[in-house]
């Protein structure tokens, strides 16, 4: 049970992460609305007005939103790997390392946004996110 909630504790610090994101997106987003005094428009169209605030406010926002995206593999992956009782050194060490670089990628996305840096941390971090769904398809078709 233990090696269960070692690989379950990544899981819990990306949730983390993610939710401290959301609280920094509000942080920066609410004061430079208010700065704009800019007027709500339920019927603007998606996007409309946020695209009004300045980049480094929006920065936090686009993160917050990759974090919903390709992190739910990660999920999937790891809870199922959890279940299946394959809670390996190898599943915890790239588990941790996915985290690691995501909350980098971050990071650098929220303070400067630099772009070819920001590929090169998403494209490392696939490389233990894809260790972790091939590790999960071996436990559960073997």
């Amino acid at each position: 049970m233990e090696t269960q909630v070692e690989l379950i504790r990544p899981v819990v610090a990306l949730v983390i992460w993610s939710l401290v994101m959301w609280l920094w997106m509000y942080a920066t987003r609410l004061p430079a609305i208010a700065a704009m005094k800019m007027k709500l428009d339920p019927e603007a169209p998606v996007g409309a007005q946020m695209s009004q605030l300045p980049a480094k406010v929006r920065w936090k926002a686009d993160n917050y939103n990759h974090l919903m995206e390709q992190p739910t593999v990660f999920y999937a992956a790891v809870l199922c790997l959890a279940f299946l009782g394959a809670s390996t050194e190898t599943n915890i060490y790239a588990a941790w390392a996915y985290v690691g670089l995501r909350v980098t990628h971050s990071l650098v996305q929220a303070l400067v946004n630099k772009i070819e840096l920001r590929f090169a941390l998403f494209f490392l971090s696939n490389i233990p996110l894809a260790i972790l769904v091939f590790n999960a398809a071996s436990k559960a078709y073997s």
